[in-house]
This record gives structure tokens, C-alpha cells and sequence, in this order.
């Protein structure tokens, strides 16, 4: 028995699309299960593999393992060849630092914006919090892919790139300014082949959460 996934809505949920596309950019094999997370059944289902009854979980035959950080660990000790997490210490240390930054950070951002794959690109004015979250990842980004050489934060796609996808799609879809050099990281991220097949599957989903839509009752869709 494989790994097998259980996601939510890949349109809405930014937490399920980290292990997801950090698993399918390195060629980690995986089933999945995706579960809107309006579903009446939501909660049922998901207590009895998660132990905080959400999204995503892995399950590894007896082993389950919940929270998006936590599984991309999981599957970097499992699969190390995959090569999850930068072969140098000291990058290694600081992809670490800042996938728990993002992890437990960035609130204001991630109310403010909430991922919406189907969303037209459209810009949306910035709170100020909001505003600040982007600087600090703007510089971030910038400052990483300027000792790495790019195109992703470590060189090479790693967990880091994976905690920080939501970020990019966020940040695409509202049309936020960010440096050059973020901009190429954007791109590179978004020209990946695991990028496509998870677009391509979030506009094919018909499931509404009114809560992520920010044009509410309008819900803006492009075409698939």
C-alpha cells in the first residue's frame, strides 16, 4: 500500500496544495482523496484520520500524519533522494526558518487574500498588515533567490518552495507588486508541470466556498 493524500477543495485549500505539489514536483508517488471543504460529511471524515480533523493528512498504511510541515518531513526522511530540503547545512537551516515562518505566520495576508485558483487576475487593495506580510516576503524571496542563483528559493524546488506555493498563487491572483527578482520566482513556480495539473484540476471543481470569494455574491470564474 502507498502513500495516499486527503485533501480539500484544490481551488480553496492552501494548506492541502503545500504537501501536494511538494510531493508531485519531486516524483513522490501518492493517491488521492479530495473533500470539499464545505462537504456535510466534512468533519466525520476527517476525525477519523486527522488528529485535528482537517486537511491535509497523509496516511502511510498504520501511520498518519497531519499538518502540511509535518508531512513534507515525513515524506523528506522517507524519500530522501526526492531531495526535499537543500543538501547544504546552513541552507537547509534557513529553508527550515522560514517554511516555519510561513507555517505560522502571514495571518493578515492569508484573510486579507485568500487563495482562489479560479479567480480572474484582478488587483485588490492591501491592508496595511497585509501590506507588510508582502514586504517581508518580497525581501525574502528576493534575498534567497540572490544567494541561491534561483530560480527557486534554494536553486533547486524544495520544501520551502512548497510552503510558500499558496503565497505565489495568492499573490498572482490579486495582482500584487512585487521586486523583479520575486517576480522570477513567481514565474518559475508557476511554470511547473505540478503547477498546471493542480490549476487545471481547481477549474474543473464546482464545489463554492462563499467565504474565499472576495467579490462575493459575485463569483468570478476563468475559463478552464
Amino acid at each position: 500500500m502507498g502513500l495516499h493524500l486527503v485533501i480539500g477543495n484544490k481551488n480553496y485549500s492552501s494548506w492541502s496544495m503545500r504537501p501536494w505539489i511538494g510531493m508531485r514536483a519531486t516524483s513522490i508517488p501518492f493517491d488521492e482523496t479530495v473533500i470539499s471543504l464545505n462537504a456535510p460529511d466534512f468533519k466525520p471524515r476527517l476525525g477519523k484520520l486527522s488528529g485535528t480533523g482537517k486537511v491535509p493528512v497523509l496516511i502511510d498504511g498504520d501511520v498518519h500524519v497531519w499538518e502540511s510541515l509535518a508531512i513534507l518531513e515525513y515524506v523528506a526522511e522517507k524519500f530522501p533522494k526526492a531531495g526535499l530540503w537543500p543538501a547544504n547545512a546552513a541552507a537547509r537551516a534557513h529553508a527550515r526558518a522560514i517554511s516555519h515562518e510561513m507555517h505560522a505566520g502571514f495571518i493578515p495576508l492569508r484573510r486579507h487574500l485568500p487563495m482562489n485558483v479560479w479567480r480572474p487576475v484582478q488587483q485588490r487593495y492591501l491592508t496595511p498588515d497585509a501590506a507588510a506580510n508582502v514586504k517581508r516576503i518580497d525581501a525574502m524571496w528576493s534575498d534567497c533567490v540572490a544567494r541561491s542563483g534561483g530560480p527557486f528559493l534554494f536553486g533547486k524546488f524544495c520544501a520551502a518552495d512548497a510552503m510558500y506555493a499558496p503565497v505565489v498563487s495568492r499573490l498572482h491572483t490579486y495582482a500584487v507588486k512585487v521586486s523583479a527578482p520575486s517576480r522570477i520566482y513567481i514565474d518559475a513556480m508557476m511554470g511547473l508541470p505540478a503547477w498546471a495539473e493542480w490549476t487545471k484540476a481547481a477549474l474543473a471543481e464546482s464545489w463554492v466556498l462563499a467565504e474565499d470569494e472576495v467579490d462575493w455574491p459575485t463569483v468570478a470564474r476563468v475559463n478552464p
